[in-house]
């Protein structure tokens, strides 16, 4: 008897987790779309390609971002992956290395 139901329980499992990770996955769009739809001049991002840049201007589809000082180059806004912490300057290491234990 128990092998009969084995079956059919799997696949009612496998829909469910197919679901939830469906669910996931459009959160996650979702607020990657409404992070990007709030990208204003100022802001501090990372790329999708890891470039850490700022926010010169923002377009319709394409944002002016100063890579260094006075560098500025266009990027469709959809490369934006993050917003960075504007406390944090550019380059500024965070983490504790061997060199701070010295």
């Amino acid at each position: 008897m128990g092998l009969e139901l084995l079956l059919p329980l799997m696949i009612v499992v496998l829909i469910v987790l197919m679901v939830l990770q469906s669910t996931r996955q459009r959160r996650a769009m979702k607020d990657m779309r409404e992070m990007q739809a709030s990208l204003t001049a100022g802001d501090r991002v990372l790329t999708t390609s890891g470039l850490r840049a700022t926010i010169v201007s923002v377009g319709d589809e394409t944002v002016e971002l100063e890579i260094a000082e006075g560098v500025h180059t266009q990027w469709d806004r959809r490369v934006i992956r993050e917003k960075l912490d504007t406390g944090t300057p550019p380059g500024a290491d965070t983490g504790t290395g061997a060199a701070d234990s010295l």
